[in-house]
């Protein structure tokens, strides 16, 4: 089973909102930008909230997540998995991100929104692990913008996306 790593965090100092997604799928590691398989809601979504349409320039969209005071990476550095589900991660094979390290650099961070359920228990492991130097802000459950996601309707996704940052947002 293939090895596959995460991206490089997109992120200021001066960001309130982290999105963690668990690893990126096939369409994006090939592509090298972070949510770039087509069906998946989470431009669409964030677009919407941030303001910037979903087709931009991949730059564009990435300074709105700036401008909106939004971070985004991946809860896993890295893990074996065929294709793009979570659920074919092999188990034993996940190594977490540095966030002991990297959550300091984010003095204003208020909430992590995690991009799904695998998100979300996988960094609830990795911040009962954080030192006690290391605040672990607020956690936030989203449903996950996946394609492989098909209980809530875009629409739904969205309410449920809204609601949970924008009370973060400018």
């Amino acid at each position: 089973m293939p090895v596959v790593h995460s991206f490089a965090p997109v992120a200021r100092a001066d960001a309130r909102v982290l999105v963690l997604g668990s690893m990126p799928g096939a369409a994006s590691l090939e592509a090298g930008r972070y949510y770039a398989h087509p069906r998946n809601a989470f431009w669409p979504i964030v677009g919407t909230l941030c303001g910037v349409p979903a087709d931009a320039p991949y730059e564009r969209r990435l300074a709105a997540l700036h401008d909106a005071g939004i971070a985004l990476w991946d809860v896993l550095r890295s893990c074996a998995r065929d294709g793009s589900l979570d659920g074919d991660i092999e188990a034993g094979s996940a190594r977490p991100n540095d966030f002991a390290a990297f959550l300091p650099t984010l003095p204003r961070l208020r909430v992590v929104a995690c991009n799904g359920g695998t998100a979300l228990r996988w960094f609830r492991r990795v911040a009962a692990s954080l030192p006690a130097t290391v605040a672990a802000p607020a956690i936030l459950a989203l449903p996950s913008t996946s394609p492989a996601n098909a209980g809530r309707t875009p629409a739904q996704k969205l309410a449920a996306w809204r609601a949970a940052l924008e009370p973060h947002l400018p």
